[in-house]
């Protein structure tokens, strides 16, 4: 059997395991986003949880796991009666890994047995699977756009619905949903982040002891899973029934109007786009509630369901970081609680010691989860502090609180910082370091589309057409294995002529394996956008690197629209340097930009043998991924290496230069350039006039 590592023994991560029990008191809240750089055991306690679930009666011998209580009616392994006995089971952890298809997520139907003998033969996907459990999508950000808005829906709604061909199955689909993402392999949509209740960011302690503690108790587990997992086990149980007690609690706790207004005050004023935000912090503050043993909900609570519903709904740009003033939190809600009467704690602030709820714990920010006590109830040999909950008093703490989702970097206002990427257009930011001229980056704006000519077969995206399983049907062929998407009229006239002789006698057809035929759909995928940008001295000279820059700043947030992977080769002084290898994070290409220093000659081909490199190897990496290179030059090339030699590498290269050369006098070699490269010629002029219409248009309007 496996042991999974006991929930109460992960040190630290106070947010993360208070997020995770408020979805496990009250599923209304929407799921849990746990974002954070990778080893930081973020897998691990997602599956610890799930042991500490209640167990769930089901419908014996039902796939969907129909309660008996009250079976859906719809179920397609039903109808059940009601009432009728059920059998015991723990609530289940069903992964959903990054390759998944749509049919592998929602179910499918058997087409074939559908024609030939006219009934619904329907597999159930990992959304029936998870029904009344816990749903885990680990790297969710590098899940297919579609495939996590079906996710979503079915998370919003409770119901799976799967339509194929003129037939329908839908079926009940309610689950702990909880996804996890490293930013630096890409973000989330807004429109995708919004639909997680909480989000949480998590970061590795940087305290020796701590990380020692995390360390001595994972050896620990290593050596002999069930020997630790023994003696955490009276934790264990303690957490359960605090769980199961909270569940219980959460109907009968009461949202007074003082509260409800209160977090539509906390809202409107962070400015979070929709009413979502304050549904899902609503619901957070009433299962908080319940877990602390109140029944009406205080302050307190709106505060904890606040910092972990409001800090991704906050950003207003692609590049922005999630984040939370906290401190204008407080000041709302400060402002919100004068001059009202104290909110009735409820009968369970005064639990007593033999209470196995977590009322008895010093905050909202210290659920009985996060106390990482011995089995015995005292701390552990040489144990490291308790976590201090993010976003605590910097006057009771020796160092500053590190609050979930602040953009790390350079203070606001300088060239790195936030600032720089959102300065208004003509007031860009700019300083010098000791290795070069750090110029400043202007609003970005809207850029013409730039594609790679041909169909593709590549990663599902917006740039350029491709063969894809999602778009408009262009055909049909024959399947190569199983039939996923039934093109039923090549089906129908492939088997047609074959009827009289197969002895048709009644009104249906006489289907064969053969017969079949599924679509072939063109749609568009996305590309590996690779940036090639010159940033020697003679871009600094004439004052253009902050138009490149911005130019470059703009196709970044397009490649961020379009799905694209992409990438940063720098060219100055006496080579090219890889800023930023292939990545599917736009917002670490943002990042690398706005710190590019400029100075020096132009070592061009340099630049162009730097990308052929890189386009080799990422060809063998994923060889279905078409590139792009977008070359942002001037055309000159004053040191090192022959520029028509280095060209020829790029052959058959879908390519884009775009010429930064100004000024009454041209030299028009970034046109000629474009001419060896058989590339597309884009001046960095027009981009910038086409981005000025755009916004006078959406000012107009």
């Amino acid at each position: 059997m496996i042991v999974t590592y006991p929930f109460s023994a992960v040190v630290g991560l106070a947010d993360l395991k208070l997020a995770l029990v408020l979805n496990a008191v009250s599923p209304r809240v929407g799921g849990v986003l746990v974002r954070g750089e990778k080893g930081t055991a973020k897998s691990t306690i997602v599956r610890a949880l799930a042991a500490q679930l209640p167990a769930v009666e089901v419908v014996p011998g039902c796939r969907f796991a129909c309660d008996p209580a009250a079976p859906d009616p719809e179920c397609p392994d039903g109808p059940h009666e009601p009432g009728a006995e059920g059998v015991g089971r723990p609530a289940v952890l069903v992964e959903l890994p990054v390759g998944a298809s749509e049919d592998r997520l929602v179910g499918s139907l058997d087409v074939e047995r559908a024609l030939t003998e006219g009934v619904k033969a329907f597999e159930p996907g990992l959304l029936a699977a998870a029904h009344r459990g816990v749903l885990y999508v680990d790297e969710v950000n590098l899940l297919h756009d579609h495939l996590v808005d079906l996710l979503l829906d079915a998370a919003a709604l409770g119901t799976c619905y799967v339509e194929r061909e003129s037939m329908s199955v839908r079926h009940a689909a309610r689950f702990l949903l909880v996804g996890t993402m490293n930013p630096e392999e890409g973000e989330l949509r807004p429109q995708l982040l919004d639909r997680f209740g909480l989000t949480v960011e998590v970061k590795a302690s940087r305290d020796p002891a701590e990380r020692a503690e995390v360390v001595r108790r994972r050896l620990a587990f290593d050596a002999d899973a069930s020997a630790f997992a023994a003696r955490w086990a009276a934790e264990e149980t303690a957490l359960a029934r605090s769980i199961a007690a909270a569940r219980a609690r959460v109907s009968a706790v009461r949202l007074p109007d003082a509260r409800l207004r209160q977090i539509a005050t906390v809202c409107a004023a962070f400015e979070v786009d929709g009413l979502r935000a304050d549904l899902v912090t609503a619901n957070a503050a009433i299962a908080h509630a319940a877990w602390q043993g109140r029944d009406t909900v205080t302050t307190e609570d709106v505060r904890a369901a606040a910092r972990l519903a409001l800090p991704h709904r906050r950003r207003r740009d692609p590049f922005d970081a999630p984040g939370l003033d906290e401190e204008l939190l407080d000041e709302l809600l400060r402002r919100t609680s004068e001059d009202e009467e104290p909110d009735d704690p409820g009968p369970g602030s005064d639990a007593g010691p033999d209470d196995p709820g977590p009322g008895n714990n010093a905050g909202p920010d210290d659920p009985r989860p996060g106390n990482d006590a011995g089995p015995d109830g005292t701390p552990p040999p040489d144990a490291a502090p308790p976590a201090r909950p993010e976003g605590g008093d910097p006057a009771r703490d020796a160092a500053p609180p590190e609050r979930p989702g602040d953009p790390t970097g350079p203070e606001p206002g300088t060239a790195e910082g936030p600032a720089a990427g959102n300065a208004p257009a003509g007031t860009p930011a700019a300083e010098t370091g000791a290795a070069g001229r750090i110029a400043g980056v202007s609003a970005p704006y809207r850029v013409p589309l730039l594609d790679v000519p041909g169909v593709g077969e590549g990663a599902v995206g917006r740039r350029s057409r491709s063969r894809t399983r999602h778009g408009r049907s262009i055909g049909a062929r024959r399947p190569s294995g199983s039939v996923r998407d039934l093109h039923v009229m090549a089906t129908v006239l492939a088997a047609a002529p074959q009827q009289r002789r197969r002895g048709r006698s009644g009104p249906g057809l006489v289907l064969r394996g053969d017969d079949l035929r599924e679509a072939v759909r063109e749609g568009k995928e996305g590309n590996l956008v690779l940036f090639v940008v010159d940033a020697s001295g003679s871009m600094a000279a004439r004052k253009r690197m902050t138009a490149v820059k911005t130019a470059v700043l703009s196709l970044l947030l397009d490649a961020y629209q379009r799905r694209d992977k992409v990438g940063l080769i720098t060219f100055r002084g006496a080579d090219a340097q890889v800023a930023l290898p292939p990545t599917s994070s736009v917002e670490a290409g943002a990042a690398r930009l706005r710190s590019l220093p400029t100075g020096g000659r132009t070592p061009l081909a340099a630049g162009l043998t730097r990308a052929a490199e890189v386009l080799r190897v990422e060809r063998l990496r994923d060889p279905a991924r078409r590139p792009l290179l977008v070359l942002v030059t001037d055309g000159r090339a004053t040191a090192g290496g022959d520029v028509d030699r280095a060209a020829g590498l790029l052959a058959g290269t879908a390519s884009v230069v775009v010429d930064c050369e100004n000024g009454p006098v041209r030299l028009g070699l970034a046109v000629r350039l474009a001419s060896r490269l058989r590339a597309r010629l884009v001046s960095l002029d027009s981009m910038a006039d086409l981005g000025a219409v755009v916004r006078d248009h959406r000012k107009a309007v």
